[in-house]
């Protein structure tokens, strides 16, 4: 278990490189073997994990630039870590249901590479580390999308790319920054984030700070009003690619805003809790309503994924254990549900290759399985109580009633604005009569379909019944976070707010 993080880290990479020697008419069972190997690991590394350790567990050191601190440090907390098992089931699942058969080898390939960043991502506690696989994570989607997509994908990667690595440039001037702020404090270089933690920031340089880390993981979340990417992102990426995008990409935006944001500046976080959450309300309502609008199947869920990542944002601002904990979990159940949508949506453009909802109709009669595994992913997706939706969607709101009631009410309308354009979808798809020809005989899903979906739905059911297994080891974890920031402040108007949103006494525990 010494090395376990550095295994999850390294191995699919290793195993792409091989994977170029390998035949392509193996290539799909060789991708599944290494990413069911690499979830395995997760699992083992979640059975290893001390769930009432709110530190970071099985570190890893190795010096790489010593002169300026720059060293190769992992580690897992309660956070990393569901995200990482979160990481590696989704990319095992968006294998066994990929129906890609234009360059299957060098596809696959990719995408082990593309896992091997964001599990880093989510391990990594140097900042000029993290920030390296942060940026080599948009290589491998920029091929996916730039060699697989649709017709507009020249467009759509360009858009993607450069939106992205604008604000991760900008980001990282921060982090240089606050590296040369630590040497003049200590006198010695540092980029590892617990030393990081450890010195306080005057608050007018807190808030310069904040901003170069908000352009970076904003744009990658994506926050209205950076949001316009994705769509096109997703509309022309083929199916892995817009699973795997929905599902572990967008959440490095938030992730990064709790990694980092929160704890190193946070009397800036509090400062700027009003203004986040108003950008996160603009998200939630205005690409709600847009999603509405579209007649593209899987555009709608594009938006619908923007709407919620807004409320993500809203219970991470909430700056308590609640919000936090609520937005954590809302991320797992988002990727969950989201990459399950984007899945079923390929499905159906094999089919029928098309997306635009006026094409179907009465698909439950001819698809009737395919329609039920459709309609419980849209029932989470819209927070259905008892799905895993309505957990994360719950935490979050009630984490950021103690900030503003009348702000929650407002964000509390994505749960109906949701139901509404994702039932109005469904029902013109799927109900009514089957009076095209073209969906009559349209074949039910079975198979590698099967065996894809099912582990999601038994999720989206386990996980909204019985919380409790991610919730613990969550509230372990955000509570040491809230602490953290608590001691951090510089402000004593900061120390009360935080003390007010975490009334029950955890600032003080």
């Amino acid at each position: 278990m010494e090395s376990i993080l550095s295994i999850l880290i390294f191995f699919p990479a290793l195993a792409a490189t091989v994977g170029f020697v390998v035949d392509k008419n193996s290539i799909r069972a060789y991708a599944l073997t290494v990413t069911a190997i690499e979830f395995v690991l997760s699992l083992v590394l979640w059975y290893s994990f001390d769930t009432q350790n709110p530190l970071m567990q099985f570190t890893e050191f190795f010096p790489l630039i010593a002169s300026y601190g720059i060293a190769y440090r992992v580690g897992v907390d309660g956070i990393s870590l569901f995200l990482v098992i979160m990481t590696t089931l989704m990319t095992m699942i968006a294998v066994i249901g990929l129906s890609e058969k234009r360059d299957l080898k060098h596809l696959l390939i990719t995408v082990l590479y593309l896992e091997m960043t964001m599990v880093a991502v989510f391990l990594v506690l140097d900042a000029i580390v993290f920030y390296t696989f942060w940026e080599l994570s948009l290589v491998p989607m920029f091929y996916i999308i730039g060699a697989w997509g649709g017709k507009l994908r020249i467009y759509s990667t360009l858009k993607f790319f450069l939106y992205t690595f604008t604000g991760s440039l900008i980001m990282l001037v921060g982090m240089l920054y606050l590296g040369y702020v630590y040497f003049q404090t200590t006198g010695h270089w540092s980029f590892y984030l617990e030393d990081w933690y450890l010195i306080q920031l005057p608050f007018s340089m807190q808030l310069w700070l904040f901003a170069a880390f908000f352009f970076g993981f904003a744009i990658k979340v994506p926050m209205f009003p950076f949001h316009t990417w994705l769509p096109y992102a997703h509309g022309q990426a083929p199916t892995i690619g817009s699973v795997i995008l929905a599902a572990v990409l967008l959440k490095m935006g938030t992730y990064g805003f709790i990694r980092f944001s929160l704890p190193l500046f946070p009397d800036a976080s509090v400062y700027f809790t009003y203004p986040m959450a108003i950008l996160a309300l603009i998200a939630i309502v205005y690409t709600a309503m847009v999603a509405y609008a579209q007649e593209d199947m899987k555009q709608v869920i594009a938006y619908s994924s923007v709407s919620h990542m807004g409320v993500i944002i809203l219970g991470t601002f909430a700056l308590n254990v609640e919000g936090i904990g609520g937005s954590v979990f809302l991320m797992i159940s988002h990727g969950i549900v989201s990459g399950a949508l984007f899945m079923l949506v390929g499905m159906i453009y094999e089919r029928r290759h098309t997306k635009m909802i006026k094409d179907f109709g009465g698909l439950a009669v001819s698809m009737p399985k395919f329609a039920t595994i459709f309609a419980v992913m849209l029932m989470a997706s819209v927070g259905l109580p008892l799905t895993i939706g309505f957990v994360g969607e719950f935490l979050s709101l009630l984490g950021f009633f103690r900030v503003s009631p009348i702000l929650t009410v407002i964000a509390g309308l994505t749960i109906i604005f949701g139901a509404v354009y994702m039932l109005v979808m469904y029902k013109k798809s799927f109900f009514g009569p089957c009076d095209k020809s073209e969906n009559q005989n349209l074949e039910d899903i079975k198979g590698r379909e099967v065996v894809a979906l099912i582990p999601l739905v038994a999720l989206v059911i386990i996980l909204g019944i019985y919380p409790k297994i991610i919730l613990d080891p969550l509230d372990t974890t955000v509570s040491g976070l809230i602490q953290q920031m608590h001691n951090k402040a510089i402000l004593p108007e900061t120390k009360a707010r935080l003390y007010e949103l975490n009334s029950i006494g955890e600032v003080e525990k």
